[in-house]
C-alpha cells in the first residue's frame, strides 16, 4: 500500500510504501469499541464516596415510641429517609479498570489507522520543524494540508517545539508515535503523521514487530536434534583393582523348624502307614476318663 507525502506548503512530494497489516486491514468495529470503552474506564479515578447511617454524625436515640402513638415507626436521626442522615447503597471508592489482551489492543490500533486511511482523514508530511515555537506556523501547515477541524499531530520522537506551537490551537493535540492510542484517534477527526512517525508506527504495530515473538515460540531445528553422546571413558586397570569387590551372594533361606522336622519324619517312615487320628464327634459329648474305661 502507498501513501502520498506532502511538504509544509501542501505540495505532493512523493509516495511511500507502508505496511498493509497496519494501514490496509478491514477495521474491526467490535474490538475498536471495546478498546475505546476499556481505555476510558481505566482513566476513571473511582474516588466517589458516601457515608452510611453508621458513619454520619448524629444521635442514635429513637425519635418516639414504637407503639401507641398512631404514627409511623421512626428510628434515629441517622436514617437515610431523614434529612442529614446516611446514604443507602451509595457509591464507594472502587476500581473501574478493564483488562484487554495485547492482541486486541494491537488490532484496535491497526483498525483505527486503517479506518482513517479509508475515510481519507490520514495525512502524511515529510517533516514538521520550527526554529522557534510559533502557533501561526502550525495553523499554516494544517491549512495547507487540508485540515480544517480537529487534528491529532503525531511525530516520530517527542518534539517540544511542535508541542508548544500547537497547544494554543483549539481541538489540536500533539503526541509521539509511541503514545498513539485509540481514544485520541477516534476523538480527533484528522490524523497528521510525519514520515518518521509512519515508520515508528510500523515498527510498533506492524508485521515486523510480531515476527520476533513468533520466532521465539517456534522451536529451531538445532533444538530438536538431540546432542551427540560423548564416548564413555574406560577406567584404567589401577582403578579397577582399587574398586571394591562385589558382595558375596546371600545364602538360600533355610526352612522353618517345624517344616524341617515334618520332612525328616516323612522321610524316615516312608514305608509305614500313618495311624488314623480319632476325632471327637460334634454331636456326642466328651467322655470323662472313667467312662472311657467302663466302655472298654
Amino acid at each position: 500500500m502507498k501513501l502520498a507525502v506532502h511538504n509544509a506548503q501542501g505540495k505532493r512530494v512523493r509516495q511511500i510504501t507502508v505496511d498493509d497489516t497496519v494501514f490496509g486491514i478491514v477495521p474491526n468495529g467490535a474490538v475498536l469499541h471495546q478498546a475505546f470503552v476499556a481505555q476510558r474506564a481505566n482513566q476513571r479515578r473511582g474516588s466517589a464516596s458516601t457515608k452510611s447511617r453508621g458513619e454520619v454524625q448524629g444521635s442514635t436515640r429513637k425519635i418516639r415510641s414504637q407503639k401507641y402513638t398512631g404514627r409511623a415507626r421512626q428510628g434515629s436521626n441517622r436514617s437515610p429517609v431523614r434529612v442529614g442522615g446516611g446514604v443507602a447503597f451509595g457509591p464507594r471508592p472502587r476500581s473501574y479498570r478493564q483488562a484487554l489482551p495485547k492482541k486486541m489492543r494491537r488490532l484496535a490500533i491497526r483498525s483505527a489507522l486503517s479506518g482513517k486511511v479509508a475515510d481519507g482523514q490520514l495525512h502524511v508530511v515529510d517533516k514538521i520543524g520550527f526554529k522557534r515555537p510559533r502557533t501561526k506556523d502550525v495553523i499554516r501547515i494544517l491549512n495547507n494540508v487540508g485540515i480544517e477541524r480537529s487534528a491529532l499531530i503525531v511525530t516520530g520522537e517527542p518534539d517540544r517545539s511542535v508541542l508548544i506551537s500547537a497547544r494554543n490551537r483549539p481541538k489540536t493535540k500533539v503526541l509521539p508515535a509511541a503514545y498513539l492510542n485509540v481514544v485520541d484517534m477516534l476523538t480527533y477527526r484528522d490524523l497528521l503523521l510525519t514520515e518518521g512517525a509512519v515508520r515508528a508506527v510500523e515498527g510498533l504495530w506492524g508485521a515486523a514487530a510480531a515476527k520476533p515473538a513468533a520466532a521465539a515460540e517456534e522451536p529451531t531445528a538445532e533444538a530438536e536434534t538431540p546432542p551427540e553422546e560423548k564416548p564413555r571413558r574406560r577406567r584404567p586397570a589401577a582403578a579397577k583393582a582399587a574398586a571394591p569387590e562385589e558382595a558375596p551372594a546371600k545364602p538360600a533361606r533355610r526352612a522353618s523348624r517345624p517344616k524341617a522336622e515334618a520332612a525328616e519324619k516323612t522321610a524316615a517312615g516312608a514305608g509305614e502307614k500313618p495311624k488314623p487320628v480319632r476325632r471327637r464327634s460334634r454331636n456326642k459329648p466328651a467322655l470323662s476318663p472313667a467312662e472311657g474305661k467302663e466302655e472298654e
